[in-house]
């Protein structure tokens, strides 16, 4: 049994809790994720609806004329999802999709860098560099604006190797979308409850929905790779699975704005959209 935190007083500083213990909140954290999966993954059978295939996340136009015209209402009555499309790129989240055409190799490669270099990612960045300042992690990093700066770039990093490697690499690898696709059919619990289940279901190239392993595995190696950039006490795996938990926690986050940002964006008329050329035409 863990004994109980003791902290002691060491030149007028706290020393920091074991890293067993510490590791006990984001086990907390992943095993409530996983338990969520489980409750809202939609490949149950006891879930959906009895057709011959599920509907993809954002169904293309050719799959929407297959309705006959007097089963239209009941389709959409079961469950048919309704997708809005930018018609124009966003500059604080680029992966808001415009289309439902997949994107190519060359077009994942893009998604990632304008990804890597958003606004949102700025935004995120900084906050991420701001907790860990205030928390003194990696406390070798030190304090102040020196300490603050390197966080800023290690967060930055971080959040740029993990978008080439899922965004990009596995995406490609196993022709699965990296975009999000926004859906206007939902109120605030349904749009929470979708912005956690894509976090582990995407999209496929195909349009059916699939394991998001190209997202949840570029997280993972993202922190992998950031072992060799922080400090030799900051790369133990009770460190590496807190990151990647903290990850998936702030992608459903994440998920959750991305979801509401057109209409946030329409109201408040925040920042202007950019002509997208990384969609490609819509499928007919």
């Amino acid at each position: 049994m863990l004994s109980t935190v003791v902290t002691t007083v060491q030149n007028g500083r706290d020393v920091r809790q074991l890293p067993a213990l510490r590791l006990l909140p984001t086990l907390r954290l992943i095993l409530a994720l996983a338990l969520t999966m489980h409750l809202l993954c939609p490949f149950s059978g006891a879930q959906e609806p009895s057709h011959p295939s599920a509907m993809p996340d954002a169904p293309s136009t050719s799959q929407q004329q297959q309705a006959k015209p007097g089963t239209g209402m009941n389709t959409m009555q079961n469950g048919a999802e309704f997708i809005s499309l930018l018609q124009r790129g966003s500059i604080v989240f680029p992966n808001l999709a415009t289309s439902t055409a997949p994107l190519s190799p060359e077009q994942k490669l893009k998604l990632a860098v304008n990804n890597s270099v958003s606004l949102s990612a700025f935004v995120a960045a900084n906050l991420s560099a701001g907790v860990n300042e205030v928390h003194d992690e990696p406390a070798a990093y030190g304090e102040g604006i020196g300490g603050y700066g390197k966080r800023l770039g290690a967060a930055m990093a971080r959040r740029s190797s993990s978008q080439v490697l899922g965004t990009f690499l596995l995406a490609s690898a196993l022709h699965q979308d990296p975009r999000f696709f926004v859906r206007n059919d939902l109120g605030l619990g349904g749009s929470i409850k979708y912005a956690i289940r894509r976090v582990f279901i995407t999209r496929g190239d195909s349009g059916d929905r699939e394991f998001n392993w190209s997202g949840l595995l570029g997280m993972m190696g993202s922190e992998g790779v950031a072992n060799v950039y922080y400090p030799d006490n900051y790369r133990t795996a009770t460190n590496t699975f807190s990151r990647f938990g903290y990850d998936m926690l702030g992608n459903a986050g994440g998920n959750l704005l991305r979801q509401y940002w057109p209409r946030i964006n329409r109201r408040l008329k925040l920042v202007p959209t950019t002509t997208s050329a990384s969609s490609g035409p819509t499928k007919h």
